[in-house]
C-alpha cells in the first residue's frame, strides 16, 4: 500500500443553500459525510469559513478523526462565489488542513456528474452552472451570481415571481393562482416584499422555486411562462457550449431536472444520469491532488 492510500482526504461542496463535506481515504473512498450551513464565498466569506469548518468537523466526528489527523489532510473545496485566486487563498489559509485547493463550484459539479467522460451539465439549484467537459478542457456559460446572472436558477425564479407579483399589485399584470398564493405568503403586503427583496440572500429567493415548479406543473399560465423563459436561457447556454442533439446531458440540482418538461425533446435524446454530485466531484479532485506534488503547502 502506498503512502497516498492512507492520506486523509476531504471534499467540500458549498453554496448559498448549504455546505456538504465528505471525509475518507484514497483507498477506501468517502467514509463519512455531513451537511451544514451556507458557504457562498461572495455572499459572506467569514460565515462560509465557519460553516465549512463545522461541517468538516461533523463528518470527522462520525469516524473519530482527531484534529491532529485533520491537520495532515488533503482537501478540495468547490464553493459558489469564488471569484479570484485571492478568494480561494484566503479560505485555504483559514482552514486547518495540510493542503487545501479551493475552486468555484463548477469544476466539482462537472467532475461529479460526468466523471472523466465528455458531456454537458446543467446543474440548476439556488444558482446556475452550465458547463461542458471535453477531455481535460472545461467550458462554462452563465453562473456569474444571482445579482447579474444565474438565469433559470431557483433564486432567479423566486426573484421573477416577486417582480410579477408587484406588477399585479400595481394593476400592470393579472394575478394567476400561483402569483396570488405567493403574494399571500407575504401577507398580501407589497412593503413586505420590498423589505424581503432588499435583505434576502439568493437562497431566500430560491425558497419560492418549489411553489413555482409545482404551480407550473399544475398548468398555471404564469408559472409555465417563467419556466419556459428559464428553459430558453438553458437552450442558449447549451448551444454556446457546442451542444448538439444526442450529446450526453445531465440535469442536476434541486431545479435542473424539472426543466426536462420545458426543453426541446431532441435535447434530451442523450440525457444521462449523473454519476455523482458536486460533493463526489470535490472528493475525487482531493484524491487526484493527493497524488501530485503540492505546489504550495498552506499549513
Amino acid at each position: 500500500m502506498s503512502e497516498s492510500d492512507d492520506i486523509l482526504l476531504i471534499g467540500v461542496d458549498g453554496g448559498g443553500s448549504g455546505c456538504r463535506a465528505a471525509i475518507g481515504t484514497y483507498s477506501k473512498g468517502a467514509l463519512a459525510k455531513a451537511e451544514g450551513g451556507p458557504a457562498n464565498a461572495a455572499s459572506d466569506m467569514d460565515l462560509a469559513i465557519v460553516n465549512i469548518r463545522k461541517t468538516v468537523e461533523a463528518a470527522a466526528d462520525k469516524i473519530n478523526v482527531t484534529p491532529s489527523a485533520l491537520a495532515k489532510s488533503c482537501a478540495h473545496l468547490g464553493l459558489a462565489g469564488i471569484l479570484t485566486q485571492q478568494d480561494g487563498a484566503r479560505i485555504a489559509q483559514a482552514l486547518p488542513f495540510a493542503r487545501s485547493t479551493v475552486t468555484d463550484d463548477r469544476p466539482t459539479a462537472i467532475s461529479g456528474a460526468l466523471g472523466a467522460s465528455d458531456g454537458y451539465l446543467l446543474a440548476i439549484g439556488t444558482g446556475t452552472i452550465a458547463g461542458a467537459r471535453k477531455g481535460d478542457d472545461f467550458q462554462y456559460v452563465s453562473g456569474w451570481g444571482f445579482q447579474l446572472s444565474d438565469q433559470a436558477s431557483g433564486a432567479w425564479l423566486g426573484h421573477a415571481a416577486l417582480r410579477y407579483v408587484l406588477l399585479c399589485h400595481d394593476g400592470l399584470a393579472e394575478h394567476t393562482a400561483l402569483s396570488a398564493s405567493i403574494f399571500e405568503k407575504f401577507g398580501s403586503d407589497p412593503n413586505a416584499i420590498v423589505k424581503f427583496g432588499t435583505t434576502a440572500p439568493p437562497a431566500g429567493f430560491a425558497e419560492l422555486a418549489p411553489d413555482i415548479i409545482s404551480g407550473a406543473k399544475q398548468g398555471d399560465s404564469w408559472g409555465r411562462s417563467v419556466m419556459n423563459e428559464g428553459a430558453g436561457y438553458l437552450v442558449q447556454f447549451l448551444k454556446k457550449l457546442g451542444f448538439r442533439a444526442g450529446d450526453p446531458l445531465c440535469l442536476t440540482g434541486g431545479v435542473g431536472p424539472h426543466y426536462a418538461d420545458y426543453l426541446p425533446a431532441d435535447f434530451l435524446s442523450g440525457r444521462a444520469e449523473a454519476r455523482g454530485n458536486a460533493l463526489d466531484g470535490a472528493f475525487e479532485m482531493a484524491r487526484a491532488a493527493s497524488l501530485s506534488e503540492p505546489a504550495e503547502v498552506l499549513r
